[in-house]
């Protein structure tokens, strides 16, 4: 089966949430869903959901065998069956994916143009070193004179281009490939988040997307009346971020070892600033799972802002750089050719 894309996400965990809130069991929703289903692909994925919880009686277990469902929200549906706070959960997942499809959407968007300038600044940057450079040489014999310096230079660049042009769209296919096998694959994508840690504008996306996750799911635990103990355990197999791993399995440490949870926290450096702080009004006043939901509501506008920022400083800074090149090339040719002209 084909995994289901951001806004299929939002809408199943919308209509599961708006199911249970109405006092309907997961099981005859699913019955609800199969029968309203509007194509055949829902259709056969709602029966083997169906089939499974009759089986099981579990929705999370029906969902894990159908093998199509990402794990963040595997296991959100897990902690939301545990804790009886399953349509809490679906709303969040929903409202979740629903801004997952937002951003992407954004980036989508943002990106087309500036991948389109690339593409015609990069054709036109190919067409003068293999074409107009060669030009230029001959002119230049012609005037009794040869090309020096970094005129000379991309001209010879010009014509290993043209030489080796297979070579250069092979390379760009297995860059392509590369690009495909990052997103597509959870292998890919680790590859992906590990090069990312090394880069310091994605690495503070990275810690702020396990940060709201984790916040995230201490606030459905932590208000379904478990333990803090209880509540990491089960929240721990959300994260996905090996960096961030290590900050939970100390916070667990700590926390077993009878530390308070705000102070555990600022200890293992899940948080700090404004957000260790609330944690610690939190904690002292009894509301740490709602204050748990703020601050994963203001890790989200973080990433956001931070996405935002991101795309804003990447189409400028390529169009100026491609330019840059082009007037390089332009006037690596074009000054020594007045001075000749000049001197005649």
């Amino acid at each position: 089966m084909k995994p289901f894309s951001s806004l299929e996400l939002s809408s199943f965990c919308g209509q599961i949430a708006l199911i249970l809130k109405a006092g309907i069991s997961s099981l005859e929703g699913l019955m609800i869903m199969q029968e309203d289903a509007s194509s055949s692909g829902e259709k056969e994925v709602l029966l083997a959901l169906l089939s499974n919880m009759q089986e099981t009686g579990s929705l999370y277990q029906a969902m894990e065998s159908a093998g199509i469902y990402p794990s963040y929200m595997l296991h959100m549906v897990q902690i939301g069956e545990e804790t009886g706070t399953l349509d809490a959960v679906m709303e969040s997942l929903q409202n979740h994916y629903a801004r997952e499809d937002s951003i992407r959407k954004s980036i989508r968007s943002s990106i087309t143009y500036p991948m389109i300038m690339v593409a015609m600044m990069t054709l036109v940057i190919v067409v003068l070193l293999v074409k107009v450079m060669p030009v230029f040489n001959q002119v230049f014999i012609q005037l009794g004179t040869e090309m020096t310096g970094v005129s000379r230079t991309l001209m010879h660049a010009g014509t290993a281009l043209g030489r080796y042009f297979i070579v250069v769209i092979l390379f760009l296919a297995a860059v392509a490939g590369m690009i495909f096998y990052g997103t597509r694959t959870a292998a890919g994508r680790r590859l992906f988040q590990k090069i990312g840690y090394k880069l310091g504008f994605t690495r503070a996306i990275y810690e702020e997307i396990a940060a709201c996750r984790f916040a995230s799911g201490m606030a459905l635990t932590l208000s379904s009346g478990l333990n803090p103990d209880r509540s990491m355990e089960l929240v721990t197999s959300l994260n996905d971020d090996p960096v961030f791993q290590k900050k939970i399995e100390l916070c667990l440490e700590k926390v077993r070892d009878g530390e308070d949870l705000s102070e555990a926290l600022f200890h293992a450096g899940m948080f700090s600033g404004v957000y260790a702080r609330m944690a610690s009004i939190g904690s002292k006043t009894g509301s740490m799972d709602q204050v748990m939901e703020q601050i994963a509501d203001l890790y989200q506008d973080d990433i956001d802002t931070r996405m935002n920022n991101l795309l804003a400083v990447l189409e400028p800074t390529l169009v100026a750089a491609l330019s840059l090149i082009v007037g390089v090339i332009l006037l690596s040719v074009m000054l020594p050719l007045m001075g000749i002209m000049s001197s005649i």
